[in-house]
């Protein structure tokens, strides 16, 4: 692809740098921002409706209240209507990293808070935060955006610029703007919406990246076609277009190069809500298109939710957390007939909770760059601070009417409270168009998911596309993925011990099919080709059989590690080893989960390891890894059960060790299981 270290696959530009990839050092420029004189103190749910959502307890009132709160959090920083949206930068890898990127921040934070601002002030005009009034406040930071003298200026594209992280807040800004036109745009004087057209339409009417940010690009030329300017419609049309060529089916949109939340926080979000403001009037047939690739997520991606609504860490931004739920709500802007808008909400509002609730997601009264607390690992250095308010995505799902069914249906548990889920069973449901698996764990009410990568890191722009946000076997809801540690700790992933004498993962891998139950993979080390497997993953009720064959030809030290468990508060995690059916059981808890890991076929030592600093959850954490060399001509089959409890539930002899028997077949390069059950499986190398 055309400049790929520069543009490519959502790296935002910013300016004054090319670009900030994932290796750029760390600098010492900051940001002197004043920390807000109280706390918020922990979210409440006031009221809780537990007739309508007795699950949750949250109705339409409470998604506005937790708005609100978060907007309360934001306007701490603000005292006068000059005051920048601009947060305490947080110690890492996000930006600003030099004094040319700062009106860029101050433009994240005024534009993806509005996501929120955006729903609250169009039914409260007068919502007045802080002493601020909130409406005042973001048109006159609107006008600073054009004012040369402000420290908020954001200067139009040069003839010559490409596509920048201005761009993308124009088109996040764009949304707001069609949302509430009648408090953010219409009050305007004409000289400040001029000058806003020519600055925003220089972003819009140019240069886009080939994936979810051509959005942005539509999203500004819409809303200015819209209130009567020139626009470039042939522009418009031919990124619209090419839009639609990213669909994979079962909702799914490829974002290329990888499958992740982009498909539905973007593709998905941006496509609804173009069509409801701008689309079905203007452009019928590609609103009706995109309307058609919307449907299928109702039979789709519930699944990849919790039982209690808990989304899984998985792929790149995901500090953006619960923005991941916003197509729930928007399906109930035009109703479609079988929607189980009751389930929908409850998953919705499950996740907000997931953060809400918890209580490191906040510092500063902003939530922090990483999954809950700050976590370096898992942030791009494409982001800021203010960043995180992309999560505000979700409500704009209060553009929703109140007398939506999205808001009026009875919560409930869907498929988890049917016999589709019953406990005892396991579910997968495979997604061909993009080789997605969903599995999910009545027992465990976990959801998780196998999806695509394969991208090299050495020398790469954007070496977090095959980092830990991707390169995992597997993402499981209860169990966020734990970074790898220098001296082979490793979750759910192999790490090899590689020529530099360093411990490196599978990050290379080619999905082969999904048969019979079996996920097939082939993977390879990205600095030794001679170094392989193929990959086998088996669901079960209580956790994953792996079934792989080492395929390389030479020698080598190799780790698997099961999911990690971090430490809750100050209790020490639990280990214990067991023997059952001469098998070698470990099992660790931490007083919400336990895991148990039982090697079947190939490894030599297993272990229960600590790390300090690789768990977004918790500073302490421990993990389940097994241990081998890899020799060439030896057994090539390494089997492993990685299995899961909640902690306190009783393990039986059948669920620890549910397979009775392997057989390797060298000549038909395959190996049957048979189960204690009286149940066999073929896994069928190809």
């Amino acid at each position: 692809m055309k400049n790929s270290t520069l543009l490519a696959l959502g790296l935002a530009l910013l300016p004054g740098t090319l670009a900030h990839a994932q290796t750029t050092p760390p600098t010492t420029f900051t940001t002197t921002v004043a920390r807000p004189d109280t706390k918020l103190p922990p979210f409440k749910i006031e009221q809780p409706d537990k007739k309508l959502s007795p699950f949750t307890g949250m109705t339409r009132k409470h998604w506005q209240q937790a708005a609100q709160y978060l907007l309360t959090g934001a306007f701490s920083y603000i005292h006068t209507l000059d005051d920048p949206m601009q947060f305490p930068k947080q110690p890492g890898k996000s930006y600003p990293r030099n004094a040319g990127q700062v009106p860029t921040e101050k433009l994240e934070g005024l534009c993806r808070t509005l996501f929120m601002a955006a729903p609250l002030l169009k039914e409260n005009p007068g919502l007045t935060l802080n002493g601020v009034k909130v409406a005042d406040y973001y048109r006159h930071q609107l006008s600073r955006l054009v004012d040369p003298g402000s420290d908020t200026y954001i200067k139009p594209r040069a003839a010559n610029g490409g596509p920048s992280q201005n761009l993308v807040e124009f088109g996040g800004l764009s949304v707001a703007l069609f949302a509430a036109p009648e408090v953010l745009w219409d009050p305007l004087p004409e000289t400040t919406k001029k000058a806003l057209a020519a600055t925003m339409l220089s972003y819009g009417d140019g240069p886009t990246v080939a994936q979810n940010w051509r959005y942005f690009n539509i999203f500004i030329l819409s809303f200015y076609k819209s209130r009567g300017y020139q626009v470039n419609e042939k522009l418009m049309e031919e990124y619209l277009q090419k839009q639609l060529t990213h669909y994979r089916g079962e909702g799914w949109y490829h974002d290329a190069p990888a499958y992740d939340y982009y498909s539905m926080w973007a593709f998905q979000m941006y496509g609804r809500l173009w069509s409801e403001y701008f689309g079905r009037e203007h452009y019928p047939a590609i609103a009706q298109q995109l309307n058609a690739n919307f449907a299928p997520l109702k039979d789709n991606y519930p699944y990849m939710f919790g039982r209690d609504g808990s989304m899984i860490m998985w792929g790149r931004s995901i500090a953006y957390r619960f923005a991941a739920v916003v197509p729930f709500p928007l399906m109930g802007l035009h109703p479609e007939p079988g929607t189980n808008f009751g389930w929908m909400r409850r998953i919705a509002s499950g996740a907000m909770l997931q953060f809400l609730e918890n209580p490191d997601f906040l510092q500063d009264n902003i939530p922090n760059l990483g999954f809950y607390g700050p976590f370096d690992p898992a942030v791009q250095s494409y982001s800021c601070r203010g960043s995180v308010f992309w999560l505000a995505k979700a409500f704009l799902g209060l553009l929703v009417p109140a007398d939506s069914p999205f808001w009026t249906a009875t919560e409930n548990e869907g498929a988890w409270a049917t016999k589709e889920l019953a406990p005892g069973t396991v579910f997968n449901k495979y997604e061909p168009g993009s080789n997605i698996l969903i599995t999910d764990y009545p027992n465990s009410g976990a959801a998780e998911i196998r999806a695509w990568c394969h991208v090299p890191v050495i020398g790469a722009g954007e070496p977090f596309r095959g980092s830990e946000n991707y390169n995992r076997l597997s993402y499981n809801s209860a169990f966020p993925w734990q970074a790898d540690g220098p001296n082979g700790e490793v979750a759910m992933n192999y790490v090899f011990k590689n020529k530099e004498n360093q411990w490196e993962p599978l990050r290379l891998y080619t999905f082969r099919r999904f048969e019979d139950g079996v996920y097939y993979r082939d993977a390879e080390l990205e600095t030794n080709k001679n170094l392989r497997l193929s990959l086998a993953d088996i669901t079960l009720p209580n956790g994953i059989l792996r079934v792989d064959k080492n395929t390389g030809s030479e020698v080598t030290a190799v780790r698997l590690g099961h999911y990690a468990l971090p430490q809750l508060g100050n209790q020490p995690i639990k280990r214990e080893m067991r023997k059952v059916r001469g098998r070698q059981v470990q099992l660790i808890s931490n007083g919400t989960y336990q895991l148990a890991l039982v090697p079947l076929s190939g490894w030599e030592t297993a272990e229960a390891v600590d790390a300090k600093g690789l768990h977004p959850a918790s500073n302490a954490s421990t993990v389940l890894d097994a241990a081998a060399t890899f020799v060439p001509g030896k057994e090539p089959i390494y089997a492993t059960l990685m299995l899961w409890k909640k902690a306190g539930q009783k393990w039986t002899d059948d669920e620890l060790v549910p397979v009775k028997k392997l057989a390797y077949s060298a000549q038909n390069n395959s190996v049957q299981v048979d189960f204690a059950d009286g149940s066999k499986k073929i896994v069928q190398f190809k």
